[in-house]
């Protein structure tokens, strides 16, 4: 019987182990390693609305995330409109329209970073298709995380905002309440950023929603919509490897001379004992002759 063994190199054999050993342990495994990986997010434009049709007959949600990416893998997006389909006598409906709308999320080497920017956005519900519930000039926000440092996370606001047609003038201090009799309100929180020893998050403009327009096919909106969110999670830091002890090397002369020490030699136990054979001979061939002289 002929038996075939194939051997698998070394390490591909060690990142096979690695990758069946990950399998293995599930999900969880999964996951811590994209932990000590980092992670980033970013998007532009996030809704979490709920539109009541008049009567509140019924109810559609109204969810419509923009641009928006994740990282480890680079990932960059730059659409313009985000539109929602259902809400508007089956036509699609435009949430939001922009100028410029850009998201981006990174992953490297001990950093992990991400970034938005929201420039001459429009924003609309169903139920309002002349008036914005909100108009930017231009919002961004960063989120960087490098590896064994501080997390900074920061947005900025620049350029007028307007809600339901109203001018509005933002502050650190608190929220700003907009209110349009007939049409409904808007709470905006502005520039809110956080941070702990390996994450950051930022959000240029925290809107809370609750719309009630009369005469109109939409009964009520209500609901939150975020504006220009980054986030990240700084990769963990790498231990240095441990570094391995020199292998000690011994003179060769001492080593030999230590063996012959153990078994009662020394370094000139090899001649002696050559001497010593030649004498043995030379003896031998003496007795030889001193007999073969007798003889004669």
């Amino acid at each position: 019987m002929n038996a075939t063994n194939f051997r698998m190199p070394a390490r591909r054999l060690a990142t096979v182990a690695v990758a069946t050993a990950l399998v293995a342990a599930g999900p969880a495994a999964l996951a811590h390693a994209t932990e000590d990986q980092g992670r980033a997010s970013a998007v532009v434009l996030r809704t979490g609305l709920n539109v009541s049709l008049l009567n509140k007959s019924v109810n559609v949600p109204l969810a419509v995330a923009l641009n928006e990416v994740r990282a480890p893998q680079s990932a960059q997006q730059t659409a313009l409109t985000a539109t929602l389909d259902g809400v508007d006598g089956g036509k699609p409906f435009t949430v939001l329209g922009a100028e410029v709308a850009e998201a981006k999320a990174t992953v490297s080497e001990g950093k992990a970073e991400a970034s938005t920017r929201l420039a001459h956005a429009k924003l609309h519900v169903p139920g309002l298709p002349l008036l914005s519930l909100i108009e930017v000039e231009q919002v961004t926000s960063r989120a960087t995380c490098v590896a064994g440092e501080k997390p900074v996370a920061s947005s900025n606001l620049l350029g007028s905002v307007t809600a339901l047609g109203k001018r509005v003038t933002l502050t650190p201090s608190g929220p700003v309440e907009v209110k349009v009799p007939g049409v409904g309100e808007v709470r905006l929180d502005l520039s809110q950023s956080e941070t702990t020893t390996r994450t950051a998050a930022a959000t240029a403009l925290e809107l809370t929603v609750s719309v009630n327009p009369l005469d109109l096919n939409v009964a009520e909106v209500e609901g939150t919509v975020t504006l220009a969110k980054a986030t990240c999670e700084a990769p963990a830091v790498q231990a240095p490897p441990p570094s391995e002890p020199a292998p000690e090397v011994k003179p060769q002369g001492g080593t030999a001379e230590a063996g012959l020490a153990e078994t009662g030699g020394s370094s000139m136990t090899p001649y002696l004992a050559g001497g010593a054979a030649v004498l043995l001979l030379a003896g031998g061939a003496a007795v030889a002759l001193a007999r073969r002289r007798a003889k004669n």
